[in-house]
């Protein structure tokens, strides 16, 4: 529980570097996601998403997209202060990860909504999905190896 939860925020990571790595690649993801909800004419929901915005309430669709854009954004920044000055804590950071992908997941099922192809976002949360867990698993298992040596 130690690796999950340090008792003290440092920027040493325990155990395997590929954790952080491809905590980088997520971050930078998240980070492009958000700018494109906020600053996208159409919030990428039309142009991204393939939704169709030609009927009624599509200003309100657009207006929901861009605050998810700006929750997004508060995320990817605190995964970028993670990455660049606690890295202890990128272990508790994948599992913050699988559960905002389980979230999104569970909010995914419960208000379906008509897309004219799959969502890249949509696509995404299965890869989300399995990497979060084995990152996870990754890090407990290299960092309780490396405390053991």
């Amino acid at each position: 529980m130690d690796i999950l939860l340090p008792k003290v925020a440092t920027n040493t990571l325990r155990g395997s570097k590929i954790p952080l790595y491809l905590f980088v690649v997520i971050a930078a993801i998240g980070l492009g996601r958000s700018l494109i909800h906020i600053f996208a004419p159409d919030g990428g929901a039309g142009s991204i998403a393939g939704m169709d915005l030609s009927v009624s309430g599509a200003d309100e669709v657009v207006f929901a997209f861009a605050l998810w854009g700006s929750a997004q954004l508060i995320y990817a920044v605190l995964q970028w202060i993670v990455i660049l000055r606690y890295r202890s804590l990128v272990p508790l950071m994948w599992a913050v990860q699988l559960l905002e992908t389980c979230g999104r997941m569970l909010a995914g099922s419960l208000k379906p909504v008509v897309f004219s192809h799959t969502p890249p976002g949509a696509a995404q949360n299965y890869i989300y999905l399995v990497l979060s867990i084995a990152m996870i698993a990754l890090s407990v298992w290299t960092a309780r190896k490396s405390q053991s040596a």
